[in-house]
């Protein structure tokens, strides 16, 4: 292992000094790092905190509801700052993690932009974190290349706007300390991204644009603004110069979506409807209420009651702010062996984002290239040559607390949901373990999120008096540690018969079948890498 040097007085890394890796973790860029962590994570550490003790008021009880502190932003007439001609267009964003041949492809796909993602799709192991920051920094300055057999990957002369995801606010960067303890996940990518490409990515036209995720409160967005400010200031950018997108993915940021466009007002680009991350959300903050109980994930689309709401809310607050509201992923993928399970796979791609054009969204999410051009058209019929439709208002819609909380639907709950969930939750934990974070299973593309709402259920219907099959059995951790060996085996004979299979088929039972929650799965998976 080689030595690192010349670091930032109090910061020590403990990942090992691969080849490469001194361009980007440059004492500049370390610095920045240091500077952030010092000046934010104990504001970092209250909100993690706060997080806590309101989950467990949400246990004993509570409910949600629209905060009354907060009412005179909600009835403001404030709108977010302009939004920057590299973001006005934003029809088809494809995601995916930061390898470097994805890179390439994502921007080459046709998509208006591209999300590369440090956080969902991607196993943030020490390789694939600094490895991502060398893809990018290399990407925003064109000199990006892949080689792979015969195959030679270059950027096209037109390629897709940059969004930059960084790990949230729950995530650490264990292979770096400062003053002794962990750093933010979140700070790492964000400020070494920033230190070498924001000026860059200013002098071609566009500028540093980032997604964030897992939010709970606006005060959790406030302290990026706060992050966003302190950072242009020692990098002696102009205020406003970042701009940034929030994931509306968990229950309780989908209350204060009007407060979290305000803190972020002169550094928003708007909101997204981060729908699978939105349904774990809504499993983990409910599970141990014995009313609530979700039928299976495949009966959990946008148009059920609780998602719809939560659709027409964001998309009716962003457009009354001036801020661009975003689709979820269509997670859906091509089946190249199968022409007929294939047209209806697109078809319901196409329904999805002709279901988002319609309603007013101004773009959508999709996972692979090959969906960037049905996704296009079904865009294209709604707005025609215009970038966006922020002007289109909806006073129609009106959304109350009560119907953000209509879990519908509740049934059914099949024995092939059930097994679906914990072949799903092996398959990918075993791929996360083995460094990648985005798995094609079953025709659709799985990340983290898929995944937490695989192994969530599972534990809820197990404690939920409504966890019943279809059949009238009652679903139990013995039921589900009789059916992970037999699902191991399906797993083994589509990925093979890694180690790291046996491994997550532990894990999965572990974390499905414990007296107490784990909070994120990746939490105790990263300590595993």
């Amino acid at each position: 292992m080689s030595i690192w040097s010349n670091l930032p007085s109090g910061m020590q890394i403990t990942g090992e000094l691969q080849p490469g890796f001194d361009t980007v973790l440059t004492p500049g860029a370390l610095a920045l790092v240091a500077r952030l962590t010092r000046a934010f994570e104990p504001q970092r550490q209250q909100l993690l905190a706060a997080r806590v003790q309101r989950a467990a008021r949400i246990d004993g009880g509570e409910r949600p509801d629209f905060l009354p502190e907060t009412v005179h932003i909600r009835d403001g007439g404030w709108r977010i700052a302009p939004i920057p001609a590299a973001l006005a267009c934003r029809r088809v964003e494809i995601t995916g993690p930061v390898d470097r041949k994805m890179v390439i492809n994502a921007l080459n796909s046709g998509a208006d932009t591209y999300m590369a993602d440090f956080e969902d799709a991607n196993t943030p192991n020490w390789h694939n974190q600094v490895e991502g920051q060398i893809n990018l920094m290399d990407a925003v300055r064109r000199t990006i290349s892949f080689e792979q057999g015969d195959k030679s990957y270059r950027l096209n002369d037109k390629t897709a706007t940059l969004i930059v995801r960084p790990r949230g606010w729950h995530l650490d960067e264990k292979h770096v300390l400062v003053d002794g303890k962990r750093i933010s996940g979140g700070i790492f990518d964000f400020a070494v991204f920033m230190y070498h490409n924001a000026k860059r990515q200013l002098a071609n036209g566009q500028g540093p644009y980032f997604y964030l995720p897992k939010i709970e409160s606006h005060l959790e967005a406030r302290l990026w603004n706060d992050i966003f400010i302190l950072t242009q200031q020692e990098l002696g950018l102009p205020q406003g110069t970042i701009k940034a997108t929030v994931l509306i993915e968990t229950i309780l940021a989908a209350f204060e979506m009007d407060e979290i466009l305000y803190e972020l007002r002169e550094h928003s680009a708007g909101l997204n409807a981060g729908r699978w991350d939105y349904i774990f959300s809504c499993i983990k903050k409910f599970k141990l209420d014995k009313n609530f109980c979700l039928a299976d994930r495949a009966k959990l689309t946008m148009t059920a009651p609780f998602m719809r709401a939560y659709a027409l809310q964001l998309l009716k607050i962003c457009h009354h702010r001036g801020a661009q509201a975003v689709g979820g992923m269509a997670a859906l993928i091509p089946i190249k062996n199968d022409p007929v399970k294939n047209d209806i796979a697109m078809a319901g791609v196409r329904v999805d984002k002709a279901r988002d054009a319609s309603d007013g969204y101004d773009g959508g999410w999709v996972a692979h290239p090959g969906l960037v051009d049905l996704a296009m058209s079904e865009f294209v019929k709604v707005l025609g040559d215009a970038p966006n439709q922020v002007g289109k208002q909806r006073p129609d819609v009106q959304v109350s607390a009560a119907d953000l909380l209509d879990f519908q639907p509740e049934t059914p709950i099949t024995e092939a949901g059930l097994r679906y969930n914990i072949n799903v939750g092996i398959h990918y934990l075993g791929s996360w373990l083995a460094g990648d974070g985005c798995v094609p299973i079953h025709n659709l593309m799985e990340d983290a999120a898929t995944a937490e709402i695989s192994r969530s259920q599972v534990w809820q219907w197990i404690r939920s008096p409504k966890g019943v099959l279809d059949n009238g059995a009652k679903v139990t951790a013995e039921m589900v540690r009789a059916m992970i060996p037999e699902e191991l085996a399906k797993v083994r004979e589509i990925a093979g018969d890694g180690p790291s299979y046996a491994r997550a088929a532990q894990i999965f039972e572990e974390m499905s079948t414990a007296d107490t929650f784990a909070e994120f799965l990746t939490l105790p998976l990263y300590e595993e890498i």
